[in-house]
């Protein structure tokens, strides 16, 4: 959960990563980001039901402790996305293994693009197990609290039929534009259709890192062919 304010989490510090790289050689930045990795394995990998509550700002490092959980619940308030191919960086934090298993290429839509999602499109596209509006939040969390071993029935009965998703209408764009793992073929692709939904796609890739977006779409296909999430952390914090 998180506290009052704009959301569950925005991801990491990245005046720290900055400082480090100016300032000491990495070495902070490659703490932070192993003690990051460290806390991603040790949800996907823990006993107990995890929920998160990813009502408001769900990005990059909150993708990274919100998808690792049992159960994450979307709101009408929910903002979903990593856009770390901005910032000369790769969707990390598991993204490679969590975008990689979503189909349709969306995975390598979200990772590219950095484009947002709310609450609705979460659950569509299996990001979110649960939509509940924000005004019965506090109900869930407490009667979690009250019957923790009831958490799927709880969820189930608060849950609420969300608007239509609206990324779902352009999921065959998405699955044909962003079909390959080549950077150039993607560009060329978008290039060829003269539709608003490419030409709005293609100038916002044209924001973004190249470099960067090549990282993340071989990132995504090795990640693809693993089957141990321990391999994907280790792979992410060598990358990063």
């Amino acid at each position: 959960d998180h506290a009052e304010g704009r959301g569950f989490c925005a991801g990491g510090d990245i005046n720290l990563l900055r400082h480090s790289a100016l300032n000491d050689g990495g070495a902070s930045g490659r703490r932070f980001f192993h003690d990051e990795y460290q806390l991603n394995h040790q949800m996907m990998t823990y006993a107990k039901p995890i929920v998160a509550f990813m009502d408001g700002i769900t990005m990059g490092g909150g993708v990274g402790i919100a998808l690792p959980c049992k159960y994450r619940v979307a709101t009408e308030n929910t903002r979903f996305a990593m856009p770390e191919t901005g910032i000369g960086l790769f969707p990390d934090v598991g993204g490679g293994w969590h975008l990689a298993r979503l189909g349709g290429r969306l995975g390598q839509f979200l990772a590219l693009t950095g484009a947002r999602l709310d609450g609705a499109e979460c659950l569509w596209a299996g990001l979110a197990t649960h939509y509940l509006p924000s005004d019965k939040l506090a109900e869930a969390k407490a009667r979690i609290s009250e019957k923790p071993d009831r958490i799927s029935g709880i969820l189930s009965e608060l849950s609420a039929t969300p608007p239509e998703a609206r990324i779902a209408g352009n999921a065959d764009k998405i699955a044909k534009h962003f079909a390959s793992d080549r950077y150039e073929d993607i560009l060329a692709s978008l290039d060829t259709d003269d539709s608003d939904w490419a030409a709005k796609e293609r100038g916002t890739l044209g924001t973004k890192s190249p470099q960067t977006c090549k990282v993340a779409l071989h990132q995504l296909a090795n990640s693809a062919h693993l089957d141990d999430f321990a391999d994907n952390m280790r792979m992410e914090y060598r990358i990063a």
